[in-house]
């Protein structure tokens, strides 16, 4: 996959969020009328894209009857050894940033997928979309 499109109210904010997760900018841009940039982390890239007159996204999350893409997903594995302890980590970077620590959607827990079991846990980003963060045990 080349990249994941977000379309942002903020741009500047969500770049700030997106490189206290890790990612940097790899290329800012415009897109027709409007700023976006590509961002590499976490073994993937993201495109932001700001939007002029943003409308709330929907509670993807939330909503149980929700259609549609549902939410990003970054495997931890090799970066993490425990994924409550990475996450507080992840909680000071953002205080040491000046920035509002995330809102945890989903504390971390264990999850069964096929023959593995994974810890996952979901924040919520700058516009409140879902990021998943897993891990998978031995």
């Amino acid at each position: 996959m080349h990249h994941t499109s977000i379309r942002t109210a903020d741009i500047h904010g969500a770049i700030a969020f997106y490189e206290t997760l890790g990612f940097t900018v790899e290329v800012r841009f415009t897109t027709g009328y409007t700023l976006a940039c590509w961002m590499t982390g976490l073994a993937g890239r993201i495109e932001l894209i700001q939007i002029p007159e943003p409308k709330p996204a929907p509670d993807a999350f939330g909503d149980e009857h929700y259609v549609g893409y549902y939410h990003l997903s970054f495997d931890l594995t090799d970066l993490a050894e425990n994924l409550p302890q990475w996450l507080e980590t992840l909680h000071t970077r953002f205080q040491e940033a000046n920035l509002d620590p995330p809102t945890i959607l989903l504390d971390p827990t264990q999850q069964m997928i096929g023959d593995r079991v994974y810890e996952v846990a979901f924040i919520a980003d700058r516009d409140g979309l879902p990021i998943e963060f897993l891990r998978r045990l031995k």
